[in-house]
């Protein structure tokens, strides 16, 4: 039984690959082909209709309220001017030294993955900072690789991924919490070196032919006439950080405050029902796809953990996995590439159930699984020509999402092969 659950995965996950079906249907229809094999009974206990889907559906709500406020807060930095001022304040202060605006735009982009992810902290950042990197000669697949690698220093610390993995896991928030900490250096080490290696890589080249055109949106119109936003609502991407890391305030609670804090110093007290309003509205539409996506990954993680499931998986998964830790940096460090292309390994796909299985037959304690995964999260966030912030990053410098991959793909490898280093001195 369990070699038919690896079929019936393998089959998912070539249908994801080959785009025959979108990821969220295919692991809805997984979870339920995974539940009918595994003998569970339509109604009832551990069944189909009432486990899977019913108590599947909902099972990572508090993630996708916090994906909702992230881009919520994401488009109160948009709109308000927060992040173009702060980008537009680096590369002020760079002036003509190529390193120095790049390092620059890397800070501005950790600050914005704290808040938000995918494509819009990639806008974000890489509307102003990726021709300003260029303009000064920073080479395209450099100036792109700078925004999505200072977007993946700050996911070690972004809220919403911390209860992704607190909910799809079942552990605290603190244990998540703790292990991003201890993953963040890596992070940040490799960004750091990144830019210093790959703008120096090739020389300055001077190639932007980028066309500007005048703001079309309203939005963009007010930003345009109100100028920059005020220095203390540049503090606006830290309030949720040290709320959550220094006060140990809960998540949502957390970018609530976020959100009220952009508000008010940005925005006059008549206007503030309109913009409050209209933010959110406009976030709902950024977070609909990952929402959808987390309410596909909790059918599938309630099927894996059926008692069916597990006992035909156990014995598969038992034989294969490495206990030693030293086996178990080389294999997991080995199997990195599996997470690109949307493939087996990527946290936001089958990646999830995978994770369901190590933690549901106690082969590794849920800290462990989550070292895995958080370190092959990393990887995806900057490398996977598939997702959504590196299309756009790429495409908006002028430059294939392959050219992004190769010249990232060793920096965040060092990152996971961090993530599995700690994960196995500490954890196993």
């Amino acid at each position: 039984m369990g070699i038919i659950i690896l079929i019936i995965m393998a089959a998912g996950v070539a249908a994801m690959l080959t785009r025959k079906l979108p990821t969220a249907f295919a692991l809805v229809l997984l979870g339920v082909v995974i539940a009918l094999v595994s003998g569970a009974p339509l109604t009832g206990k551990n069944s189909v209709l009432d486990t899977v889907l019913q108590e599947g559906a909902p099972a990572l709500a508090a993630t996708m309220i916090a994906i909702l406020l992230g881009s919520w807060l994401g488009k109160l930095l948009d709109e308000t001017g927060i992040a173009g001022t702060l980008v537009r304040k680096i590369v002020e202060f760079g002036g003509d030294r190529p390193t120095i605006v790049a390092l620059g735009v890397l800070v501005v982009s950790t600050l914005i993955g704290t808040v938000t992810g995918s494509a819009p902290a990639a806008m974000l950042a890489g509307i102003i900072g990726i021709p300003a990197m260029i303009a000064v000669g920073i080479p395209k697949v450099t100036a792109a690789g700078t925004v999505l690698m200072g977007i993946a220093a700050g996911m070690p610390f972004e809220l919403p991924v911390w209860q992704f993995f607190s909910s799809a896991l079942d552990m605290p928030v603190h244990d998540v919490r703790h292990f991003m900490i201890q993953l963040f250096p890596f992070a940040l080490f490799a960004a750091v070196m990144f830019v210093l290696i790959e703008s120096r890589r090739k020389g300055v080249e001077h190639a932007w032919a980028f066309r500007t055109e005048a703001p079309r949106s309203k939005a963009a119109r007010r930003r345009a006439e109100l100028g920059d936003a005020p220095w203390y609502a540049l503090l606006t991407p830290l309030v949720p950080l040290v709320l959550a890391l220094g006060f140990d305030v809960a998540i949502i609670p957390s970018l609530l405050a976020g959100v009220l804090y952009a508000l008010v110093t940005t925005t006059r007290p008549g206007e503030m029902n309109r913009r409050l309003l209209r933010t959110l509205y406009s976030g709902f539409e950024v977070a609909a796809a990952p929402m959808t996506l987390f309410v596909a990954i909790g059918i599938l993680l309630a099927a894996v953990k059926l008692p069916g499931a597990i006992d035909a998986l156990e014995p598969l998964v038992r034989a294969v996995t490495p206990e030693n830790p030293v086996l178990f940096v080389v294999v997991f460090a080995l199997l990195v590439p599996l997470c690109l292309y949307r493939g087996p390994l990527n946290v936001y796909g089958l990646g999830a159930g995978i994770a369901g299985v190590l933690i549901a037959t106690g082969i590794y304690p849920a800290i462990a699984v989550l070292g895995i995964t958080a370190s092959y999260n990393q990887v995806f966030g900057v490398a996977d020509p598939t997702s959504t912030q590196t299309v756009w990053a790429a495409q908006y410098a002028g430059v294939s999402p392959q050219q992004v991959m190769v010249r990232t793909l060793p920096y965040v490898w060092f990152v996971a092969l961090g993530g599995f280093v700690v994960t196995a001195a500490v954890h196993l």
